[in-house]
Formats: structure tokens, sequence, C-alpha cells
């Protein structure tokens, strides 16, 4: 019984010995490793941003653009970033103006385009957001299935909205003699 218990004690101090492939760490040094490799490259901001934004987490992606900001410079497609986020986080004054800027930056930015576009609808600027989706749709040429798709919505929704009887309620008929009618506004 001895021998056994000195053989399961030899088996875990060799295992214990054993690497297991931790953190790197300078030789000698009396710090703990600090989780990067002595080749790793510092990790950039706006491609964790877009991680987060894909996994539905745009508070934490939000934060991240803001330091891909503080570092790279407020560039068109940070912003058209950030706008993206504001977005998704229901922010619509914040993501217009962002957006906005975002084509300041660079006018042919398609994606900024297009979201301008969905805030705007958002927003019930549906003549505007029309206009805004005709220039992302000729910046990207056509190729955009989900753009083309906006614009038809964004056309139709504004003309809907021109004719939609909700909207002429201030204006009534009034007949003018000779079976002729005339279309005033009611003030």
């Amino acid at each position: 019984m001895k021998s056994f218990q000195i053989g399961i004690a030899a088996v875990f101090l060799l295992a214990a010995c054993q690497s297991t492939g931790g953190f790197p760490s300078a030789k000698g040094s009396p710090y703990a490793p600090s989780g990067r490799g002595a080749s790793s490259k510092e990790v950039d901001a706006l491609l964790v941003g877009h991680r987060l934004f894909a996994a539905g987490e745009y508070e934490l992606a939000l934060k991240a653009y803001y330091r891909a900001a503080g570092k790279y410079g407020p560039t068109a497609e940070i912003l058209s970033a950030i706008g993206s986020a504001d977005l998704k986080l229901g922010r619509l004054n914040q993501a217009e103006q962002m957006l906005r800027r975002a084509i300041e930056a660079d006018e042919t930015s398609v994606p900024a385009w297009n979201n301008l576009g969905v805030v705007l609808m958002e927003r019930g600027k549906t003549g505007e957001a029309a206009r805004v989706f005709q220039t992302a749709f000729a910046l990207d040429s056509g190729q955009s299935d989900e753009i083309r798709e906006n614009l038809r919505l964004a056309l139709a929704k504004k003309d809907e909205a021109d004719y939609a009887p909700a909207n002429n309620d201030n204006f009534s008929l009034v007949r003018s003699g000779n079976g002729t009618y005339q279309l005033l506004t009611r003030k």
C-alpha cells in the first residue's frame, strides 16, 4: 500500500512539473505574466468594436469605437460605426449627427449614406431619406440588395405619405359653380 501511495505522489509531482501552456513571462521576472506574448500587437479597438457590434453588444461596441477614435482620429469609418451603434441603441439624434459627420469626412461612404437614410426613415423624414438612399444606391452602383430594398421602401412610403387621407385632413372641397370644385386648405 505504501508503494502505491508513493507511486501516486510521484505521478502528481511529475504532472505539476509539466507546462500548462499559460501566459509567457520574461525569464527572471518577478512579476506575473502580462497576458501578452512578446510578439503580440496591441488590440485594434475598431476591430473589437465591429465584433461586439456583430454580437449585438452595441453599448460595448460604442465604447470600443470611441477608443478607436481616440487612437486614429475621427475617420469616416469610425464616425459611421459610432452612428450605427447609436442607431441600434435608439439614439436617433446622435446617430444622425455622427452619420452626417461621417459623410462630411468621406462623401463616398456607402454605409454612412445608407445608415443615415435608415435614421431619417425612423425619424419620419421620408423625403430626405429617399434622396439619401438614392445617393447610397448610386455610390454602390446598385450592388447591394439591402440598399435597393431600403430605397424601394422609402419611395413607397414617401408616395404613400403624400397621398394618404390622414395627411389630407387639412383640405376641403368647395363647389364653385358649374360643377367645378376647388381644393382649399383649412387653417
